[in-house]
């Protein structure tokens, strides 16, 4: 499908918003949040809103509960840490810059999860715009490009499919089948990134009974290959609108 270009309605509250300076190193930032309520258990229930600020190097993650916020940093390797790893001075800039993002847009965010996830729904229908009747608050436009989805038929093998997580490097997925009508089990193909292509590849696993399968090996690879791209390379549309409205109250877009 051809790349689109979305436009949502979204209460954002009041803006432009006078942020801390944000260190020139850290100009092109990716952001992302999301808003859950956390089950406990013995019905206790808590709201818990993450804030992830993507940067070169590493990133920044803030978790908002009851208890306040807290966070932590990923290094370039990916690795949990406390410790930043950017400059302390760096690092202290950027926190002010983030938790003045946060408190604004941390009472906003329940409803502007909501809304990104109603959008792309929206979207998903075929739809450009998106607007829901706010009241009377201030609205901003954002504009969001959108890349177009591969095309593709449901399963048409026999059995049923699933698909998981390899644990590798590659971030592999691995497309799983079962001849019945039960949980899927069995691997039968692996998708990863080339990332010199930028492109999925794939492989089958060896012993596969293709015959069973009901499909051909090259046709099950390519679309499980088209699978990996919407579900791994492309971004999810609800984030993008996420990702785009976070840009539009820092200042960014």
């Amino acid at each position: 499908m051809p790349d689109t270009v979305f436009r949502a309605v979204l209460d954002l509250g009041d803006l432009p918003l006078e942020l801390p300076a944000l260190p020139t190193r850290f100009r092109d930032p990716v952001l992302n949040a999301d808003w859950f309520v956390d089950d406990e258990g013995e019905g206790d229930e808590e709201e818990v809103a993450v804030f992830s600020v993507e940067l070169e190097g590493g990133q920044l993650h803030l978790e908002t509960t009851a208890g306040g916020v807290d966070h932590h940093f990923h290094g370039a390797d990916g690795e949990e840490t406390d410790n930043s790893p950017w400059p302390k001075r760096e690092t202290r800039d950027l926190l002010a810059w983030a938790l003045a993002l946060v408190e604004h847009t941390l009472p906003l965010l329940e409803d502007l999860t909501e809304d990104a996830e109603e959008a792309a729904d929206w979207h998903h229908e075929g739809l450009r715009v998106y607007a829901r009747d706010f009241g009377p608050v201030p609205l901003e436009i954002v504009d969001v490009a959108i890349p177009g989805e591969q095309m593709m038929l449901p399963w048409l093998g026999s059995g049923r499919t699933d698909h998981l997580h390899a644990d590798d490097e590659a971030h592999s997925l691995l497309l799983t089948w079962n001849p019945d009508d039960a949980d899927p089990e069995t691997p039968i193909v692996r998708a990863w990134l080339d990332a010199g292509a930028g492109e999925p590849v794939s492989e089958a696993v060896a012993g596969v009974d293709w015959v069973a399968v009901g499909l051909p090996e090259a046709e099950v690879r390519a679309w499980f290959e088209a699978f990996y791209l919407n579900h791994e390379v492309l971004g999810d549309p609800a984030e993008l609108i996420m990702r785009a409205a976070l840009n539009r109250i820092a200042g960014l877009g």
